[in-house]
């Protein structure tokens, strides 16, 4: 069912894009309205509404809003459902381990590039700060946390989160050294534990 703020929501002029166009304009056109409204108070109908395109669209290319989201706004190497299911993907007592080395891995195969991108949106934009924080603490580690079998989920999800942006923001914006220029394997036997007591240890 639309809703009165879906249907008010102004489209865009001119014909509407097809083909690779259309990704283009979706990605716009979601960066506009999740900013502005967050990451929950932003709907595919919303956004392919503000795009002129149907909300099929929107799965179409991206899977849906979780990975138009991180294309669109945090410009994500990665689409994070995958992500999620392969870090749940193996023994509870080496989550951690997965965590550390897949954003290690993933963030070092362009440079930092991206992770330091997402930091300059943060720092000027507050709409992107509360779009990025529910996104990562709701469709990310709040998803890999309701995953295992714990207690405290929302505490562990905020405290792994803070873990893995601290040591993005470490390695890859002020870079701080010797972590900075650390091989993967050194970084995740050193950051791996303290995720691993987050997310499944002990934290009173």
């Amino acid at each position: 069912m639309t809703t009165a703020s879906e249907q008010a929501e102004p489209k865009r002029r001119g014909r509407r894009a097809g083909g690779e166009d259309t990704r283009t304009v979706l990605l716009d056109a979601a960066r506009e309205v999740f900013i502005a409204r967050g990451y929950e108070g932003a709907t595919v109908r919303s956004i392919a509404a503000r795009a002129g395109v149907d909300a099929a669209m929107v799965n179409h290319w991206f899977g849906g809003k979780e990975n138009l989201f991180a294309q669109a706004v945090l410009k994500l190497p990665f689409d994070p459902t995958v992500l999620v299911a392969r870090l749940l993907d193996g023994p509870p007592e080496q989550i951690g381990e997965r965590i550390a080395r897949n954003f290690t891995t993933i963030w070092d195969a362009t440079g930092g590039g991206p992770f330091a991108a997402i930091v300059r949106s943060v720092t000027s934009h507050e709409g992107v700060a509360n779009a990025l924080r529910e996104f990562f603490l709701h469709n990310v580690f709040g998803r890999i946390t309701e995953g295992l079998d714990v207690d405290r989920v929302d505490l562990r999800a905020s405290l792994c989160a803070s873990q893995v942006i601290g040591m993005g923001m470490v390695r890859y914006v002020v870079k701080f050294e010797p972590l900075a220029s650390a091989d993967v394997d050194t970084v995740v036997a050193a950051v791996g534990p303290t995720l691993q007591r987050y997310l499944t240890g002990d934290i009173d």
